[in-house]
């Protein structure tokens, strides 16, 4: 099993996502190592704070802190050899280092999440909903073809059950009540004689909810 070590410089806990000002760059590789582990890969980290003397025991840590000082943290290495010092390696370094394969990109962009919003927004009739990530869109560079497309696609969406279920009531308002209830679909629809439409006992004198 491949094996990573991080000798991280003095923080207040062992990944320094912590306290109330927090590096993004700890974040982040916190979780680049966390992805590590998920594919099988062994890691170690460890903190000069609580952990000196893996530190002193590492000979090759040791000759980095005796020739920078801190500057050579962190320190990496992926099975005994030195791979970094000074810096935290981005997730694509990672995974070349240790052989692994990196996940193809993610097809939900911030992009496509605004649009999807932009369409929830119109689902819902929510006009402060569609001007927040209106805002955002454009100034993500999302042009407003693509989100008069959204808002087509929402708007196509909803009025889908709406259409539908006006033509139930035409059909039933407007057709002989013996055709009406001789297609298979509508007895599906219709309710039982017990009940209501939401599944009520008949005492409720056939109100709908």
């Amino acid at each position: 099993m491949t094996r990573i070590q991080v000798f991280d410089p003095a923080m207040c806990c062992s990944t320094g996502v912590c306290g109330p000002t927090v590096d993004p760059n700890l974040v982040k590789f916190a979780a680049d190592l966390d992805w590590l582990k998920s594919q099988g890969v062994a890691v170690e980290r460890f903190n000069l704070s609580q952990q000196p003397m893996a530190f002193a025991e590492d000979e090759d840590v040791k000759a980095s802190l005796q020739a920078k000082g801190e500057g050579a943290l962190p320190l990496i290495k992926v099975d005994d050899q030195v791979k970094s010092r000074g810096t935290y390696p981005s997730r694509d370094r990672l995974a070349e280092w240790v052989g692994v394969a990196l996940p193809p990109p993610s097809l939900y962009t911030e992009a496509i999440r605004e649009l999807v919003s932009i369409g929830a927004a119109i689902a819902s009739n929510c006009e402060p909903c569609f001007k927040f990530h209106y805002d955002k869109a454009k100034k993500l560079g999302v042009s407003r073809e693509d989100m008069l497309q959204a808002v087509r696609t929402a708007q196509s969406v909803k009025e889908a059950p709406a259409k539908s279920v006006l033509h139930l009531a035409e059909r039933y308002l407007t057709e002989q009540p013996s055709k009406v209830f001789e297609t298979p679909e509508i007895k599906l629809l219709s309710p039982a004689p017990s009940s209501g439409c939401c599944g009520g006992s008949s005492e409720t004198n056939g109100s709908c909810c």
